[in-house]
This record gives C-alpha cells, sequence and structure tokens, in this order.
C-alpha cells in the first residue's frame, strides 16, 4: 500500500486518544450518531463490549490485518511518554496540553485558523505543516481569546495585527513563544513559533558543513574584523548556524552583543537585545548604540535595508567582527543585494569576509527508503544529470517515521570566501565568477543538494527546486 492509504481524517482521530488506539488496537472508521465503527484485528464481543464502557457508544467492529492496523497507529497516533499521554479533546486545559505536546514532539509552530464552516489547528514537523486538530466553531474564540490573554494581546482588537509572547515554565523545562495574530475572513488566525531556551545541542561541527567548507567558515570568523553574512529564505536554518557561530566565539575575552528578532536561544555570556520597534529600537539604532558598547563580535539579526547595512559596513570598517543574515538565493547574489543597497563596491570588498547561501532539507528515513533508478523524468528540463547518479532514493513511509518518508533535517551550504581575486571582482562590478568558482571547487547548493542525492540522504522530490537554473 502507498502511504496515503492509511491517512485517518483528522475528526475520526478525536474520537479516541492515542492511548486507547493503540491498547485496543483500533482504527475509527465511522461515527454516526451513538455508533462509532472501528477497524480492529480483534473483532470479539468481549473487546465490543469493553470499548462500549469506555467510550458510552454503540460499538462496531471491522476485521483489519494486524500489518495494517500497525501502520494506521504509526502514522495517525503518535506514541507518547506519560508525561504527554493525554489526548487534545477541549478542556480548559487545552491550550497547556497542545503547547506542551508541540514542543514534546518538535514542532516549530502551531496555526490556528478559522474558515467558513470549521476551525482547525495544525503543527510544523520537519518544515511541513500537519492538520492535527479539529476546533468547534463555538469554542475557537475562546481559545484565541486565552492565548491573547497569555500573550499581552488586546482581546478587544480583532481588526488590527497584533503580536505578543508567552513564556512557559513547566518542572525544569522553561520556553518561550512568539504569537502573532491576523485577522481574516472569518476570525482572527493565530501563529505561535516556539523558541527553545536550550541551545546545548547547536554545535557548529554537526550543521551540515563539509569537512572543507567548515575550515573555510572558521577562518573567516577567526579574523578580528569584517562581515559574516549567511543568506537563505524564512525557515532555512540561518539563526541556528549563526547562534553555533556565537557559541565557538563566545570566551570571557570577548565582549559579544546581538540584536534579535526574536531571541530563540540565550546563551550565557553573550549579551542579548530584543528588537521593539514600535518604541524605535530597531536595527539600525541599536547597532549604532552597540558601537559605544566596547564589542568585539556584534550579530545583528538581519540587514533588513540600506540604513542597517551601511551601519554593519561601518562596524566592521572599525575593527569589530559583524555576523548577520540577508535575504538572497545564493552566496555570491548577497553582493548584488548590497550593491542594490546603494553600497559602494570598494566597501563590499575591503568589509566582507565569507559570504554563505544554506537550505535545510528533509532526510530520508533510513527503515523505509526505496532504491529506485534514474530517470530524466525525475528532473528539471535543463539540469545535466551527472554521469555518475546512477540510482535514487525515494520516500516510501512506515510506522518509524509516522508514514511520511523523512526523518530529521539537514543543512546544505555554499561558501564563497571573499579572496584578493574576488576583491577585484567586486571593486571593478565584475559579477560573472562561475568560472572562478569552478576553478576553486567551491561546492553550489546545486552540486551539494546532488552529493546528499547520491549518498541516499535525501530525494530528488525534497531537493527539486535546488535544481532549477
Amino acid at each position: 500500500m502507498v502511504k496515503e492509504d492509511f491517512k485517518i481524517p483528522v475528526n475520526l482521530i478525536q474520537l479516541i486518544s492515542s492511548e486507547q488506539a493503540y491498547q485496543y488496537g483500533i482504527i475509527p472508521v465511522d461515527a454516526y450518531e451513538e455508533v462509532y465503527t472501528f477497524k480492529s484485528y480483534d473483532t470479539s464481543r468481549t473487546l465490543q463490549q469493553e470499548l462500549q464502557i469506555v467510550l458510552g457508544k454503540q460499538i462496531k467492529l471491522l476485521p483489519e490485518s494486524e500489518a495494517n492496523i500497525k501502520n494506521y497507529l504509526a502514522s495517525n497516533f503518535r506514541k507518547r511518554d506519560q508525561a504527554h499521554s493525554e489526548q487534545f479533546n477541549y478542556t480548559s486545559d487545552f491550550l497547556e496540553k497542545l503547547l506542551a505536546t508541540a514542543k514534546h514532539i518538535g514542532s516549530s509552530d502551531i496555526h490556528f485558523e478559522i474558515y467558513e464552516e470549521i476551525c482547525r489547528v495544525r503543527l510544523r514537523l520537519d518544515g511541513k505543516l500537519k492538520e492535527y486538530f479539529i476546533i468547534e466553531q463555538d469554542q475557537y474564540p475562546i481559545i484565541i481569546n486565552k492565548l491573547k490573554i497569555k500573550a499581552g494581546l488586546d482581546i478587544s482588537e480583532k481588526r488590527l495585527p497584533q503580536d505578543g509572547r508567552i513564556t512557559i515554565k513547566k518542572n525544569t523545562e522553561e520556553f518561550d513563544i512568539r504569537v502573532s495574530s491576523l485577522p481574516t475572513l472569518h476570525g482572527e488566525k493565530m501563529v505561535l513559533r516556539i523558541l527553545s531556551k536550550d541551545a546545548d545541542h547547536i554545535q557548529l561541527n554537526n550543521l551540515g558543513f563539509t569537512n572543507k567548507e567548515l575550515n573555510t567558515f572558521k577562518e573567516s570568523i577567526k579574523k578580528p574584523n569584517g562581515i559574516v553574512l549567511i543568506s537563505g529564505p524564512t525557515g532555512s536554518g540561518k539563526t541556528t548556524t549563526l547562534y553555533a557561530t556565537l557559541k565557538l566565539l563566545n570566551d570571557e575575552k570577548t565582549n559579544i552583543l546581538t540584536i534579535e528578532d526574536p531571541i530563540e536561544y540565550t546563551l550565557e555570556g553573550i549579551n542579548q537585545v530584543q528588537l521593539k520597534e514600535n518604541i524605535g529600537l530597531d536595527f539600525f539604532s541599536t547597532l549604532r548604540t552597540f558601537l559605544r558598547q566596547d564589542p568585539d563580535v556584534i550579530m545583528v539579526g538581519e540587514i533588513r535595508d540600506a540604513k542597517t547595512a551601511n551601519m554593519a559596513i561601518r562596524a566592521a570598517l572599525t575593527g569589530h567582527l559583524v555576523l548577520s543574515t540577508i535575504h538572497t538565493n545564493s552566496a555570491w547574489a548577497t553582493i548584488s543585494r548590497l550593491i542594490d543597497m546603494d553600497i559602494p563596491p570598494f566597501l563590499i570588498a575591503s568589509t566582507l569576509n565569507v559570504s554563505v547561501a544554506q537550505r535545510l532539507v528533509r532526510k530520508l528515513c533510513p527503515e523505509c527508503k526505496s532504491e529506485k533508478t534514474i530517470s530524466t523524468s525525475d528532473f528539471p528540463e535543463q539540469f545535466d544529470i551527472p554521469k555518475d547518479l546512477k540510482k535514487q532514493f525515494i520516500a516510501l513511509g512506515c510506522n518509524h517515521c509516522y508514514h511520511t518518508g523523512y526523518t530529521g533535517r539537514k543543512a546544505i551550504y555554499e561558501i564563497i570566501p571573499i579572496t584578493k581575486t574576488l576583491v577585484t571582482h567586486i571593486k571593478n562590478n565584475q559579477l560573472e565568477i562561475d568560472d572562478y568558482l569552478q576553478q576553486e571547487k567551491i561546492a553550489s547548493l546545486k552540486t551539494n543538494a546532488i552529493e546528499l542525492v547520491k549518498e541516499g540522504t535525501t530525494s530528488i522530490e525534497e531537493v527539486y527546486a535546488l535544481l532549477i537554473d
């Protein structure tokens, strides 16, 4: 069977808890008034009677193989440890349980959405959204208001977007949640971004750099001054790379200052400032103040405009190491972006240490990935398929990966150190350097993506967008 065959509608999943599904080996099929229908490999009268007592409904059992029941369970019901075992039927502590579970399973975002007839909750896991819960229409405003109160938002304001923050403290665990509300046609949409305060697991060595790339990057951040820029779209792991870099640079001899929006991790020994544009605390003004704070290293969350870019250049020229992110499609496109911001090419050439581009790709589940021969139809039309690429692995889905076909993600990088040759290119505004990159054997995002396909780490489907010229 293909993995889609095991999908169960969310409204049926909510009929029973994850624990009930696993304990009894049952899969909900239908719910009509007072009769619930389940698939099970045990269709005995004993099980039927026990379920009628537990669920308070008339029960109908349909036969199904034990193997398929296990596939349904793994694909739709997450096994949780004892501390996260409650099922999300709406109760007064619904939000607390949802937030704790989202954090526990590694979700980065929670989406509360309202439409004309339904309201739903979706969780983002490994970069992909999955519908997780359906909320009754009359309960949705209660949940939204409770969230707004916790985040310090105005519950009477429903016409304008609002932003807030929630701090969750549970036992020894503490994490922050960034809250954003948006007025839509049928009501307010709410998105919660989970921000972990624990940065212990972030290490530069295990993000995805090749040995050559890691050595190049480390050399660039050992310089006492200059700019290190990391580019990529939202959700590509740029901030994680920056934090891992700061951890490496952090010692008692170094004064490190950061301006961030938001502060995703707290790092002991680093002075972190939260952006607050509504009171004038923006990247530009804070960066200007940083220069009076005797810094060695400055991290600017994002270069969004020419004012911030100019201030970052000034900081680098006056003997500081500046780390930041910028939105471009490739490492070399960062140069064009800075020139578009009216930064003189000679200043870019004098201050830029290295330009980095990165993306996150999902890793194939090692338990179920399947080998397949290469076909030209698997690639973009103009893509030149490497001669040594004879096979690929595709995502199937199994119990281990909850039938997604993928487990975890890996970063791929494109790293261009600014050498004397490139300094000359930049000063002369000569932005065609393909021959130079090939000569220096600098791997592009596309090259590194194909390497992961060759290794069987990811699929062509996952990196397809990177292969399009």
